[in-house]
């Protein structure tokens, strides 16, 4: 998993997908639509959001899987990219290594890998799953230099706080209509919603 080419002298910047690069909530909603049911952005909870066209009740879980799990299999490309997110990452990477660290289902890697590339971001990819503190902390253990990760969720925050307590910890959520839903601690991760004032913040704690 780790079998990666990371400077062990330079800075380093792990960065999640979701919602921090590409705005996967659109793309799933068109997605969603498409297949006649309806999205509503009630909760920072994706499976609670989808409805049958009428109905109260979100569908249940197993079916919500389901439609996320196809969206994956169908080779998803129709995911807009955070704005001002390339251009971030083209600047950090003038003095950092960048690394993405997303969790996504089984299989799913090499369509990331081509929405990556496709969307001027070619950077390593690590897919994986569950809580990406272990994941922060081994790939923050390959390099000397100091190292920073972004992620919209709290709990894979609050893991990386706990297994990586050394690396710099961003929350990014891209998608204007979820900021205001998704929780945050500011007290325990620093919150940034753009990614201009982000990368700046990033570059301030790697020291670039």
């Amino acid at each position: 998993m780790f079998a990666l080419r990371i400077d062990p002298a330079a800075p380093l910047v792990i960065v999640d997908v979701d919602e921090v690069l590409a705005q996967f909530v659109r793309g799933f909603e068109r997605f969603v639509v498409a297949q006649g049911y309806e999205m509503r952005l009630e909760r920072f909870a994706l499976f609670q959001n989808i409805y049958r066209a009428g109905e109260t009740a979100p569908l249940d879980t197993g079916t919500a899987r389901r439609l996320f799990d196809a969206f994956f299999q169908l080779d998803p490309h129709d995911i807009d990219v955070a704005p001002g997110a390339r251009e971030a990452l083209e600047g950090l990477a003038r003095g950092a290594t960048i690394v993405i660290l997303t969790n996504a289902p089984a299989g799913s890697r090499p369509a990331r890998a081509r929405w990556l590339i496709q969307n001027g971001l070619p950077y390593t990819l690590v897919v994986g799953s569950g809580p990406k503190g272990p994941a922060v902390a081994a790939l923050a253990a390959r390099t000397r230099g100091p190292a920073a990760f972004v992620d919209d969720l709290l709990p894979n925050l609050d893991s990386a706080a706990a297994a990586a307590p050394a690396v710099a910890r961003f929350q990014m959520v891209a998608d204007e209509r979820l900021r205001s839903l998704a929780p945050a601690a500011p007290d325990r991760h620093r919150r940034i919603d753009d990614w201009p004032t982000l990368a700046a913040a990033i570059a301030q704690a790697l020291r670039l």
